[in-house]
């Protein structure tokens, strides 16, 4: 795979068909676009070409009171492409100078001159340039100024992508994630380094794992236990349960992710921690003293492994 991060030095794509889009979670909605991509390709003898943004537009121009969450970090959008069949994927620095191209120059000086591309696969609600003056028509104008191909998605796989990314980020924010998986096709999962805490969890017997969320725009699921397959600095396949919310038993006053790893006793302050999270288990709530607590979390651990060992 190859991220290409400078747009002024990219290679000399060989019949490059290409699409732009976000690609934010890389689901069953994308895999359709990602699937004619592929098959567009393979008609010419050509590469499928990924051109996507970083920071996400939406990032860069919503007001920051109302942040988009991002299904994947940057990295991990770019390892999901791959496994579809991408093997090129154009990064593009969306920044001011950037988001003031007009729309003739954003396909002339970007789209043409840097990609040189026979064919261009896109929407019809597609909008590019300054004030998203551009659309699928210009596109198609320009495309016999330029010699290029233009391949329209259809409406309703547009649809399914709008759909599908809404209803994906809406079930997560409530601990659905039965849902989220059946519209992404895999299982959701986030990472974070292991820091330091009060170590509450290992006076009743269940040590975890804090966990800090680096990309402030990853979305992360809502308050709840649920079990989860851990590995460690991408590396092992553990099992486990983890509980996010504010630890209202202990009078918690912040939201935390902590994560008690199966039958693992190591120190791993520092370390990456990849979380997969597999099925809920409850919703957090409040216990009457750490007693109860510890017996609710025997009852967890006991059907977080009869499901892990199970699926």
């Amino acid at each position: 795979m190859h991220v290409y991060r400078n747009i002024n030095n990219l290679p000399a794509f060989e019949n490059a068909v290409v699409t732009v889009g976000s690609f934010d979670g890389v689901h069953l909605g994308h895999r359709k676009i990602l699937q004619q991509l592929i098959s567009e390709a393979e008609k010419i003898h050509g590469e499928p070409v990924v051109i996507t943004f970083y920071p996400h537009p939406k990032q860069f121009l919503q007001n920051l009171t109302n942040p988009l969450l991002s299904l994947n970090t940057a990295s991990e959008k770019y390892a999901i492409l791959h496994k579809a069949g991408i093997d090129d994927i154009v990064e593009v620095p969306f920044d001011e100078a950037f988001s003031k191209l007009t729309a003739d120059e954003y396909i002339k000086s970007f789209l043409v001159d840097k990609l040189h591309p026979h064919t261009i696969i896109t929407g019809y609600d597609h909008r590019f340039g300054n004030n998203r003056e551009g659309d699928y028509h210009l596109l198609e104008t320009a495309s016999v100024k330029y010699g290029y191909q233009l391949i329209e998605i259809p409406a309703h796989i547009l649809k399914d992508i709008n759909i599908s990314s809404t209803k994906i980020r809406e079930a997560l924010l409530k601990a659905d994630i039965e849902t989220a998986s059946a519209y992404l096709g895999y299982d959701y999962f986030f990472s974070g380094i292991v820091v330091e805490s009060n170590k509450l969890g290992r006076t009743i017997g269940y040590p975890t794992a804090n966990l800090h969320i680096q990309d402030e725009h990853k979305l992360i699921p809502g308050n709840a236990v649920y079990a989860v397959e851990v590995k460690i600095n991408n590396e092992g396949n553990y099992k486990g349960m983890m509980n996010i919310g504010v630890r209202p038993t202990v009078d918690g006053s912040h939201r935390m992710i902590e994560v008690n790893i199966f039958d693992f006793d190591k120190e791993i302050y520092g370390d990456m921690l990849t979380v997969t999270l597999k099925k809920w288990l409850r919703n957090e709530q409040k216990f009457s003293g750490l007693d109860a607590l510890k017996q609710q979390l025997a009852i967890d651990k006991e059907r977080a492994e009869f499901y892990l060992v199970s699926v």
